[in-house]
């Protein structure tokens, strides 16, 4: 499906079905604007747009197979940007929405959104809406477009913040269960996850604000802005990685102490039991002439022997906290 917006001197004046004629309208008429949306396309759809809109094949290949890295491209007449909208389902899991987005500085945007789609709604609201920015071009769409993507971001690592907090207290707290440790490295999965996609947006930002021509200087404040929202996203995610590192290593060592608490306790019931089975095993040895053999209380001796002795180390273990 392919729909288009035709902006004057910033204002929307037309949506509909994409018709090649208005590309030619706009080309001819330096007042107007052409965004054109295309959802799930086929080859032969972006073959045609290819050749109406003069783009290189490279490019053209990125959006054929999908997966890309976020990146931006400079091309004769236009920019190619690859994102990548994040945003989590009810179960927490990680949605990344893939958009690829071809501007042209004085003609159109291109944008190209496959499932699970990434919708605009929030900026075409906001580019319907009188703007002193309306006038910049196509880089005030494509303002839009990052500015919305990188606060969907700021979203998601806050509720991973959330998520990091509740698994660190119960870490920490009474009701460890044998799901906790599977938990941590399941969300610990979900932010390197998140940061390799996200991270490389920063660079995107940096090479159009360098680049000139589509971010004109009065839109060069406001690209700028949404660089530092990717940048503190990244740190946070980088702190809410470090949080779950700090956890999973609570975690082990619990565990670790747990487990010298059971070596200590089997130790120190094992050397009760070793001192009478000593003794046991001395009195039941079949020689002949053994002093003790034939006293009279030569069995109760042992037996006191024995009681004493266990008592005597499990007093001992007792307060050294073995047992």
């Amino acid at each position: 499906m392919i729909r288009s917006r035709v902006y004057r001197d910033g204002q929307l004046e037309e949506e509909a079905s994409f018709d090649p004629a208005e590309l030619e309208k706009v080309r001819q008429d330096g007042r107007h604007r052409l965004w054109i949306d295309v959802v799930d396309p086929s080859d032969e759809e972006l073959s045609t747009l290819q050749r109406l809109l003069d783009l290189h094949e490279l490019s053209v290949e990125d959006s054929r197979g999908w997966g890309q890295r976020a990146k931006v491209e400079f091309y004769p007449g236009y920019v190619f940007v690859a994102l990548h909208a994040l945003s989590l389902d009810a179960n927490d899991e990680l949605i990344d929405s893939e958009v690829h987005i071809f501007a042209d500085e004085n003609l159109y945007l291109l944008t190209i959104r496959r499932a699970p789609l990434f919708t605009f709604d929030a900026a075409i609201d906001r580019a319907r809406a009188t703007s002193d920015l309306s006038g910049e071009g196509i880089g005030y769409p494509l303002y839009l477009i990052l500015d919305e993507v990188v606060d969907d971001y700021l979203i998601v690592v806050d509720r991973l913040e959330d998520l990091a907090d509740d698994v660190e207290e119960r870490v920490f707290g009474e009701d460890q269960d044998e799901g906790l440790q599977r938990q941590l490295f399941d969300l610990k999965r979900l932010v390197i996850h998140f940061r390799r996609l996200a991270a490389p947006t920063r660079h995107v930002l940096d090479e159009l604000a360098d680049h000139g021509g589509i971010v004109t200087q009065r839109l060069m404040p406001y690209y700028r802005d949404v660089q530092d929202h990717v940048t503190r996203t990244i740190e946070l995610a980088e702190n809410v990685g470090e949080l779950l590192r700090s956890s999973l290593e609570a975690l082990l060592a619990q565990a670790s102490n747990r487990l010298n608490v059971v070596v200590k306790q089997l130790t120190g019931w094992a050397a009760i039991i070793l001192i009478p089975t000593l003794i046991a095993g001395i009195y039941g040895m079949n020689f002949e002439y053994m002093p003790e053999l034939e006293w009279l209380f030569g069995y109760p001796f042992a037996l006191a022997l024995m009681a004493v002795s266990a008592f005597v180390l499990y007093r001992v273990f007792r307060r050294r906290d073995w047992l």
